[in-house]
């Protein structure tokens, strides 16, 4: 020891080259020791004379837990000054020796000495001796070589031999449990990642802050380390490595150890604050790249929000509420928070840091001002000179990325306004140009029609936001100087007009209306009966909370019940009906309906009604005040009104635009008349169909009353088409394509047809019941009861009740006693007697009429919808028409399936939306309408006609179902509408279920017809689980 003191010694000579070899030669009869050792106190004697050398051991506290003569011999040890164990220290952590005595601690295999050493076996702890080895003497000259050595080079040596693997399991679980161990007590419960940022700042005061590339790869390669642990750690290792909790311990050190390294060197007046830092920042922005790198970035902004918070609270001074720049500069801590984001390097993963710190700053619900100081702290250095960090708020987050509204807030006050969201005025007056180039960027984006086909109506609504607030915050002269600005939202509003979807026409008319405001505030433009004067800007898809899909807006309804036509110049509309895609797993739907009334409650209701009429009668003779007021006169205009008899007079009625009054007389009597089925009926329906097609209810109604007009005009077409399918629907599918039509009349058209298909196929099962009750008179005798005849002491007959459902309680059972023959031993037996089973006599017949009517509905419209003619463009300006056109078809298919019209008309369905220009069009509109009627084919089809297509060797529907498959994964895969994507999922569904239940038909049938014919080898056509065990 007096050797080791000597050297250590400033008169030692030699420098730190000769104290490094005595280090090595110190490691080197350790290594000897622990290779020869019989027990763990010769083990615990071999590196006690080592860590003697470097760190303060109590060597007392280590020897009571030893046994002599090893006690002695290791009281007997000198400890070294505190000079000399740092000289020691210094040479032992950056020299050779401590990676060659960490090899021997841990254990590892790859351990090679360097110089020759007479071992007899080898050296190894952690294995053999660590858990002999008592928790005190562990701590004190085991634990100490790690916990009190530099962190940056004990972290090189602990997380390497993680990798490392162990001749048996059993070995490699204890190697690395130790490790493991270490790395906690090291990096988190000895605050090891603040002691590497201590060991970064001391080398920069004694190194004038330069970084030299051998440092700049060391940094690099600690940070890499530092970040690696939860990755190389094992997966039952300490819940503290796991990803969640080591990088929430290691950010907040971070954080906290930089923002002090900013204070001690604000304190040091010589040195270069932004020298001095360096290589803090450096270490500090390599490992949060890498925390984000490797999907913690949640975990990171967690940790950052709340410390960058507390020193925006720093700031304010006592006697002031807001905050200025000058303010937040004069705090040291400052001068780190304005280089983090800077120092991180990575672009990628600043933006998803900046991201992620958005979002999470939307759900803590804090002020518009201080998010504005907050993103100016971090970002506000950077942004200045640095142009991808300007581009990621302009463009990615404006253009390509969807935020909350509150953020979309945020970041226009900061990146576009440049100025806080209480100082509007002064923002005003100092306008900068990049906020007038910003909202031209978004106005020419939004205004092009290619955006609202393409783009997902979320991000429809993020950008109609960004420009609603930007127009908010202008002047009219700002409007009127840029007639570009002007001529792209006037552009953007007409485009979204002529959109069925009505979230499309709420973002038209929200930026219209703040227009207006900005030219004219005293008469706003108010494009919808919805508007208010406040506008949501978040349209139901922009909440803090989470990016939602947009809600069905464009309804297409299911049921027949018609509506009012609101606004005819565009489909879709609230009124309309949204293409659902929760199809009904119910093949039909299917309305019991009793068909009788027990006789005994029809007479109680007969009687009550004779009680209560004479009643009525008393009162109504009984004088009483009010029998003296004047009588109600004001609806007598109604009585005089012409009633029409005959359908004739009713189309020639509604043909005088003149004779407005007899136009919606003839409105209100035409469903009624058409209803009541006369006889000339089938030769007025035509003329009648056509009559109330071309009728304008616009000019009929009364202002207000247009909603009633076209409500009984669309009712009365349905009965028609109930009433007189054939006739009607002669003139109706020549009208669709007809060029003496409008748009608003060719919906009116496919609306009717669409319901009247749903009434037709309304199926209901009619079950005839048995009456209760008397069904003959008292006075006589009953039928019902068997005769009294019978054998001598037979008992009378008497009525059981039978147990069981509500349908066997309608039959009548009675029994009896009947005594036993002469001689006969047992007992008697009972003879019951009664009606037949309720089951034999229950009837049931379907009233779906549609299927007899589905050709005539389908084929024709199906003929030419691909054809441009005068007026007549279904697959590019009427898209709308196209949608509901097939979407009706849809309907149609679901009204008929399971009925064997739907096989023979699917095919032609699934050629016309096959088509490129159909599948594959622009408008999302149109792909809903395709989703809908392919999941409609789907459950119309029934699985057994599936079955023997695919065993006759069909191509056409086998071909057709492989295509919806096919186009549905595409769907939803690459579709930027969320609806189409969520439909095409449901579709997907609704194809796998077809698929099981026709590989049950096939099964089936092989097995009830094994031997008489295979199946035919190639079933690639529609795929089939298990095809290959046919």
């Amino acid at each position: 020891m007096a050797a080791a003191a000597a050297a250590a010694s400033p008169e030692g000579g030699g420098g730190v080259a000769r104290l490094e070899a005595l280090a090595m030669d110190k490691v080197a009869e350790a290594a000897d020791a622990v290779a020869i050792a019989s027990s763990a106190g010769e083990v615990v004697r071999a590196i006690h004379a080592v860590a003697v050398l470097l760190f303060p051991v109590d060597s007392a506290t280590v020897a009571g837990t030893l046994d002599e003569p090893i006690k002695s011999q290791i009281i007997s040890v000198l400890s070294l000054s505190h000079d000399e164990r740092e000289s020691w220290r210094r040479a032992f952590y950056h020299g050779p020796a401590f990676p060659t005595m960490s090899k021997i601690l841990l254990g590892s295999i790859w351990f090679l000495f360097t110089i020759p050493l007479p071992c007899f076996g080898w050296p190894d702890i952690a294995l053999k001796w660590l858990r002999q080895i008592h928790n005190t003497a562990r701590k004190e000259v085991y634990d100490s070589f790690f916990v009190r050595g530099p962190p940056t080079e004990v972290i090189q040596a602990l997380v390497p031999a993680l990798s490392q693997n162990e001749n048996s399991k059993e070995d490699h679980n204890i190697f690395c449990l130790n490790i493991e161990r270490l790395l906690v007590l090291c990096l988190l419960e000895n605050k090891g990642v603040g002691q590497i940022v201590a060991e970064f700042m001391f080398f920069n005061k004694h190194n004038d802050g330069v970084l030299n590339p051998d440092r700049t790869i060391f940094i690099s390669r600690v940070a890499q380390l530092l970040a690696s642990v939860p990755d190389k750690a094992r997966m039952g290792a300490s819940s503290a490595l796991t990803s969640s909790s080591f990088f929430k311990s290691v950010v907040s050190q971070l954080l906290v150890r930089a923002e002090e390294a900013a204070i001690e060197s604000s304190a040091n007046k010589d040195a270069n604050e932004q020298d001095t830092l360096s290589s803090v920042l450096l270490f500090v922005g390599e490992v949060l790249s890498r925390v984000s790198r490797r999907g913690s970035t949640a975990i990171l902004v967690a940790e950052l929000i709340p410390m960058i918070r507390n020193h925006l609270q720093r700031c304010v001074a006592p006697d002031r509420k807001t905050i200025i720049p000058d303010m937040i500069k004069h705090v040291p801590q400052s001068r780190f928070w304005f280089n983090v984001i800077e120092a991180l390097k990575d672009q990628h993963s600043i933006e998803r840091l900046t991201e992620e710190m958005l979002r999470q700053l939307a759900s803590h619900h804090l002020n518009d001002e201080e998010v504005y100081w907050i993103l100016w702290t971090l970002f506000n250095q950077s942004i200045m000179h640095i142009a991808v960090m300007r581009a990621m708020f302009i463009d990615k987050f404006l253009l390509w990325k969807t935020f909350p509204l509150c953020c979309l807030r945020w970041i226009l006050h900061y990146a576009v306004f440049e100025f806080p969201p209480n100082s509007f005025a002064e923002a005003q007056m100092r306008r900068t140009s990049n906020f007038l180039v910003t909202l031209q960027s978004l106005v020419t984006v939004w205004s092009k029609k290619e955006f609202v086909q393409s783009y997902s109506v979320e991000q429809q609504a993020y950008i109609t936001a960004a420009i609603g607030l930007c127009l908010e915050n202008m002047s009219k002269e700002e409007l009127e100087m840029n007639r570009d600005v002007l001529n792209c939202i006037l552009q953007g509003v007409s485009c979204r007009l002529e959109s069925p979807i009505d979230l499309v026409r709420r973002m038209a008319s929200a930026v219209a209306l703040t227009f207006s405001e900005v030219v004219d505030p005293k008469n706003p433009l108010y494009l919808d009966d919805d508007c208010s004067e406040n506008v949501d800007w978040e349209f139901g898809v922009l909440s803090p909370k989470e990016i939602t899909a947009p809600s069905h807006d464009v309804e297409f309804g299911s049921k027949s019940k018609p509506c009012p036509r609101k606004n005819m110049k565009y489909a879709g509309d609230k009124k309309g009906k949204t293409i659902k895609h929760d199809i009904s797993v119910n093949r039909v739907k299917i309305i019991e309906i009793k068909s009788k009334l027990d006789s005994d409650e029809m007479s109680g209701a007969a009687i009550n009604f004779e009680e209560h009429y004479d009643e009525e009668s008393i009162n109504i003779d009984a004088s009483s005040d009010t029998s003296l007021e004047p009588y109600d006169l004001s609806d007598d205009d109604i009585d005089l009104q012409k009633n029409f008899t005959h359908l004739s007079d009713l189309a020639a009625a509604l043909r005088k635009p003149d004779d407005l009054d007899g136009v919606e007389s003839a409105l209100s009597s035409a469903e009624k008349l058409v209803r009541a089925s006369p006889d000339e009926l089938r030769h007025c329906s035509g003329d009648l169909v056509q009559a109330l097609v071309h009728v304008r209810c616009s000019d009929v109604a009364m202002e207000g009353e247009e909603d009633s007009a076209e409500e009984k005009r669309q009712k009365a077409l349905v009965a028609l088409l109930v009433t007189s399918p054939f006739e009607s629907l002669d003139v109706l599918t020549k009208l669709l394509y007809s060029s003496s039509v409008d748009i608003s009349q060719r919906i009116l058209v496919i609306d009717v047809m669409t319901e009247a298909a749903q009434e037709l196929a309304e199926t209901k099962i009619v079950e005839s019941e048995q009456r209760h009750g008397n069904l003959i008179s008292d006075t006589s005798p009953s039928w019902l009861v068997p005769r009294d005849s019978g054998p001598v002491g037979a008992s009378p007959w008497r009525e059981v009740s039978e147990t069981g459902s509500l349908l066997k309680n309608w039959s009548h059972r009675y029994e009896r006693e009947v005594p036993s023959r002469p001689g006969q031993v047992k007992s008697g037996k009972s003879r019951k007697w009664g009606l037949g089973k309720a089951k034999d006599s229950q009837v049931e017949r379907s009233k779906n009429r549609f299927p007899l009517y589905a050709a005539a509905f389908m084929l024709p419209v199906m003929e030419g919808y691909d054809k441009r003619r005068h007026g007549v463009d279904l697959l590019n300006r009427d898209f709308v028409v196209l949608g509901k056109l097939i979407y009706m078809l849809g309907i149609c298919m679901k009204c008929m399936a399971m009925h064997p019209e739907a096989s023979a008309i699917a095919p032609a369905l699934l050629d016309m939306i096959r088509a490129r220009e159909v599948s594959q069009h622009a408008e999302a509109y149109v792909r809903r309408s395709v989703l809908f009627a392919a999941s409609c084919v789907l459950i119309a089809l029934h699985p057994s006609y599936v079955a023997s297509v695919l065993i006759e060797g069909n191509q056409d529907i086998s071909t057709g179902l492989e295509w919806i498959r096919t186009w549905a994964l595409r769907i939803a895969d690459a579709d930027p509408d969320k609806e189409c994507t969520s439909m095409a999922m449901n579709c997907l569904r609704l194809h796998s279920e077809m698929v099981l239940q026709t590989s049950r038909a096939l099964e089936s049938a092989e097995h009830s017809k094994a031997g008489t014919r295979a199946l035919p080898s190639k079933l690639d056509n529609i795929i089939i689980p298990f095809a290959n065990m046919m």
